[in-house]
């Protein structure tokens, strides 16, 4: 039986990133793709669009496309852990059905 890919999304603070990727590219993850991100949740309203006193307070969206839903588990796991107890964020896996496969 074959594993479904499944895509892991995290949003999160922007101050973040740089320790994400780390822990995305160390599990094996062949790539992803980060865009900014705005909205409102558990820890009240954030904006993507309208210019803020610095970049470093703005929320990201890291879209990961993994090849089984263990990696994307085990990926979403550490980021909570080490992060989301101090930090807003959230994290949560989809199905996908990925076309044109050859890259991935």
């Amino acid at each position: 039986m074959t594993q479904q890919p499944n895509k892991l999304v995290i949003v999160t603070e922007k101050l973040l990133l740089k320790k994400i990727v780390k822990i995305i590219d160390q599990a094996g993850a062949t790539g992803y793709t980060i865009v900014p991100a705005g909205g409102k949740g558990s820890r009240n309203l954030r904006s993507s669009g309208e210019p803020a006193v610095s970049d470093t307070y703005s929320n990201i969206k890291i879209e990961v496309l993994t090849p089984s839903r263990d990696m994307a588990v085990k990926i979403a796991d550490k980021v909570a852990v080490e992060f989301f107890d101090d930090y807003s964020g959230i994290a949560y896996i989809c199905n996908v059905d990925v076309l044109h496969a050859h890259m991935f």
